[in-house]
C-alpha cells in the first residue's frame, strides 16, 4: 500500500489489498510452471495421459490455493470482513502472519494494517525526511506574541488496536488520511503556540510542549486504536526578517552574558588576589611571631644560664669566704702559737749561724725556753 498517496477511497483500498495477494500467488504459480516446463518435452502432444492429468490437477490446485487462501505478512495485521452468512461484518479476531482461509468471489475479504512503528513527517523539505515515511507540509504555528513559524516535526506512532482502527477510521491508509494527519497540526498549534518567539529556542521548554502535544494526540487517537510514541521537533524557521532580528537579539544577549561573565570573572580574580595577599600577610605575621617566640626563648635560656652561673659563682665565693673564715678561725685557735713556733723552727733549720744577744733585757739564753717563747710572742695555754 503506497503511503504517500494523498487520498484513498474504499475501492482503492480493496484493490490495493488484492493486488499483493494476486501478485504473490501469481509469482508462485509462475515459478512452479517454469520449473515444470523444464522437465516436460517441447511437444505437448507427446505427453503421456497420466502426466496430463497430473498437470491438470496441479493447475486446479493452484487456482484453488489462489482463490481460498490469503497471506498476511509478518509486519501486518489482518482484519477479516464477512459479506455473506450468519456472522456478517467486521470480525473481532485479529489475524497475524501466515496463510488464512477465505471464501472467494467477495464473500469474505481480508484487509491488512501495518504492525510496526509508523512515521509521519511534517516538513517543507521532503528530501530531508525518511523515504518510507508519510509526508505532509510543515506545521504553520502562530506564537503567543503574534509571529508565525514553520515547524518540521516527526511523529512516531503505531497501531495499538487494529480492530478499533478499522471500525472507527477505516481500512488501508485511512488511519493516516483520516486519523493522525488531521489531528497532528491542531495539537501542535495548541501546545507550541503557547511559546513566545524566543521561547522556541529554549530546548527544555520546547520539549515540554512537544510532550504535551503527544499527550493531547494520545487522548484523541487512543480511543481509535492509535498510540503516539514520540513527537520530535526537528527544525523550525521564522521569516527572514524575524529570524534576522532574533539572531541579532540573541547575539546582543550573548554579549551581555559575556560581559556579565567577564565582570564576575574579574571580581573573582580580585577576590583571589586579595585572599592571596591576606594569606601572605598572615604567613609573614606568623613567621615574625615565630621568630619573636624563638628570640624570647633564647633570651629566657640565656637568662637562666646566667642566673645559674651567678648562683654557682656566688656559691663558690661563699665557699671560698667560708674556707678563709674557717682557716682564720683555725689560725686563731689554741695551736696557732705552737704552729708559728714550729714554722720559726723550720726557719732556723736553714741557718748555719745565728748571732743573738745574750745580755740585757732582750738577751737570749738558749737554755731559757720561757724567755724564748716570750721573744716570739707565743702565749702559753692558748691565751692571749
Amino acid at each position: 500500500m503506497p503511503k504517500d498517496r494523498p487520498h484513498a477511497g474504499p475501492e482503492d483500498i480493496i484493490l490495493s489489498d488484492r493486488e499483493p495477494r494476486k501478485s504473490f500467488f501469481k509469482g508462485k504459480l509462475q515459478d512452479f510452471f517454469n520449473r515444470l516446463s523444464g522437465l516436460l518435452p517441447r511437444n505437448p502432444g507427446r505427453l503421456p495421459p497420466g502426466l496430463k492429468v497430473l498437470l491438470g490437477l496441479l493447475v486446479l490446485l493452484g487456482i484453488f490455493f489462489h482463490l481460498f487462501f490469503f497471506y498476511v505478512r509478518p509486519d501486518e495485521y489482518g482484519i477479516k470482513v464477512v459479506r455473506v452468512g450468519l456472522n456478517r461484518g467486521v470480525q473481532t479476531e485479529v489475524y497475524h502472519a501466515g496463510l488464512n482461509f477465505l471464501l472467494p468471489f467477495g464473500l469474505q475479504e481480508m484487509y491488512r494494517l501495518p504492525k510496526g512503528i509508523q512515521v509521519l513527517e511534517l516538513t517543507n523539505f521532503p528530501q530531508t525526511a525518511a523515504k518510507v515515511a508519510r509526508k505532509d507540509r510543515a506545521a504553520h504555528i502562530q506564537t503567543s506574541d503574534g509571529f508565525f513559524v514553520d515547524v518540521d516535526v516527526s511523529i512516531l506512532y503505531h497501531i495499538k488496536d487494529p480492530y478499533l482502527v478499522f471500525t472507527t477510521i477505516g481500512p488501508g491508509t485511512l488511519f493516516e488520511d483520516n486519523g493522525i494527519i488531521p489531528k497532528a497540526e491542531p495539537a501542535l498549534k495548541e501546545t507550541l503556540g503557547k511559546l513566545t518567539t524566543e521561547e522556541f529556542y529554549n530546548s527544555p521548554m520546547r520539549a515540554r510542549k512537544t510532550e504535551d502535544a503527544k499527550n493531547n494526540l494520545n487522548e484523541v487517537l487512543n480511543p481509535k486504536g492509535i498510540e503516539i510514541d514520540q513527537v520530535l521537533v526537528r527544525y523550525f524557521k521564522y521569516s527572514h526578517e524575524i529570524q534576522k532580528n532574533i539572531e541579532e537579539k540573541k547575539l546582543q544577549d550573548q554579549m551581555v552574558f559575556t560581559n556579565q561573565a567577564s565582570a564576575r570573572a574579574a571580581r573573582e580574580e580580585a577576590a583571589l588576589k586579595k585572599t592571596i595577599q591576606e594569606g601572605k600577610v598572615t604567613a609573614a605575621v606568623e613567621i615574625e611571631k615565630g621568630k619573636a617566640y624563638v628570640t624570647r626563648k633564647i633570651a629566657e635560656k640565656d637568662l637562666y644560664v646566667r642566673s645559674k652561673k651567678a648562683e654557682a659563682d656566688l656559691m663558690v665565693k661563699l665557699a671560698e669566704a667560708e674556707r678563709v673564715r674557717l682557716k682564720n678561725e683555725a689560725l686563731q685557735g689554741g695551736g696557732a702559737e705552737r704552729m708559728v713556733g714550729l714554722k720559726m723552727a723550720d726557719v732556723y733549720k736553714g741557718l748555719d749561724v745565728v748571732i743573738l744577744p745574750s745580755d740585757g733585757p732582750d738577751g737570749i739564753n738558749p737554755l731559757n725556753l720561757n724567755k724564748a717563747l716570750n721573744l716570739f710572742d707565743v702565749r702559753k695555754g692558748g691565751g692571749r
